[in-house]
């Protein structure tokens, strides 16, 4: 008897989460406090970072993340779209904003045919989220996935042909959002870093373990102040300021974030440009974006890196540990700061019929 009574409460609470699973609530209120989505044409065609085509139609648009957190985009459709079309989401260089190569890819490949989205993270440019320049690896992958739910409630959009391009450290995001999101069918990543890697083992493995530590305890002192309204504080970011003697990789970077790509977004501070939150930097150390990267497979993935690149070790590795489909490029003689902005280099022809092939 007392074994019947066992299987008959066991079912009872098969059938009791059974029902749970199929429950769905309503809206709750605190959804009615979500940013709203916008889209406004944008009409000037003068930019000093990128160049919008004349075939190439350019909207201001804002949307929600799951959290209720707003993101804004520069959203690039091809003036002649006739039907759903084929859509990509773009992911700006680590420290910068949208404005700094996303829009050059996203005007490019809008030119060829696609819709594209370029985003701003979330704590940079336009996008919402407090403190400003706060590293936050899980929300930046976020950022990729509300771009889909955006995009793919879009009538102009085929849903069932979204890619996702990641530029530099958007490269790791876009491989942490892919992993969870079988939505976006086609994913490649130029001049990638693994960020986290990077900032746990610094480029080539310059930082020690010590050194590493000594990072995460000064992080973990800054909260301290944060919590009591002190002055934000912010680590790395571009160079200020170069010379002779300075190493070539940071001469790289000093031409394009404060030469020719150079972009300060409205009301920040100069000093703060490129730079990270000092308190919150410390989540790059628990970020290990090419763990599992396989589980993307059967979806393929295209890695973009440049020949003479510091950064090269990290789509080699990204690549060596991806599944099929799978294809490196490498493009000749470019730098990792070459394929943010150099669309003679930049491999465009690639990036289409790849995006042409698997978005189908």
């Amino acid at each position: 008897m007392k074994i019947l009574r066992c299987a008959l409460a066991m079912a009872a609470a098969a059938s009791i989460l059974s029902a749970a699973a199929l429950f769905t609530a309503p809206a709750l209120a605190a959804d009615a406090h979500k940013p709203p989505t916008t889209m406004t044409e944008i009409t000037a065609r003068d930019f000093a970072t990128f160049t919008v085509p004349g075939d190439v139609k350019l909207y201001r648009v804002s949307f929600s993340n799951q959290y209720g957190m707003e993101i804004v985009g520069n959203l690039f459709v091809p003036a002649g779209l006739k039907a759903p079309g084929r859509t990509l989401v773009i992911g700006h260089p680590m420290g910068a904003v949208k404005e700094q190569a996303s829009c050059v890819y996203g005007a490019q490949m809008a030119h060829r045919g696609f819709v594209a989205l370029a985003v701003d993270q979330l704590f940079w440019g336009e996008s919402g989220g407090s403190p400003r320049h706060g590293i936050a690896p899980d929300l930046y992958a976020e950022t990729f996935n509300a771009a889909v739910d955006f995009l793919g409630t879009r009538d102009f959009v085929d849903r069932e042909k979204i890619g996702i391009i990641g530029i530099c450290g958007s490269g790791s995001f876009v491989i942490s959002a892919a992993k969870i999101d079988p939505r976006m069918k086609a994913v490649a990543t130029v001049s990638m870093y693994n960020i986290g890697e990077m900032r746990r083992s610094g480029i080539n493995n310059s930082l020690s373990l010590e050194q590493r530590k000594k990072v995460i305890a000064e992080a973990a002192q800054q909260r301290y102040a944060d919590f009591l309204g002190g002055q934000q504080a912010f680590v790395g970011g571009s160079p200020f300021t170069v010379d002779a003697s300075s190493p070539a990789t940071r001469k790289a970077s000093y031409e394009f974030y404060h030469g020719r790509g150079e972009f300060v977004p409205q009301g920040e501070p100069f000093e703060i440009n490129t730079r990270s939150d000092k308190a919150t930097n410390a989540k790059f150390m628990n970020f290990y974006p090419f763990q599992d990267i396989e589980t993307i497979s059967p979806r393929p993935m295209l890695f973009i890196m440049g020949e003479k690149a510091h950064s090269r070790y990290f789509t080699e590795e990204a690549y060596a540990k991806a599944a099929e489909p799978k294809e490196l490029v490498i493009v000749k003689d470019a730098i990792h700061f070459d394929l943010y902005d150099k669309v003679d280099m930049i491999p465009f022809d690639k990036l289409e019929k790849f995006f042409r092939k698997n978005l189908k």
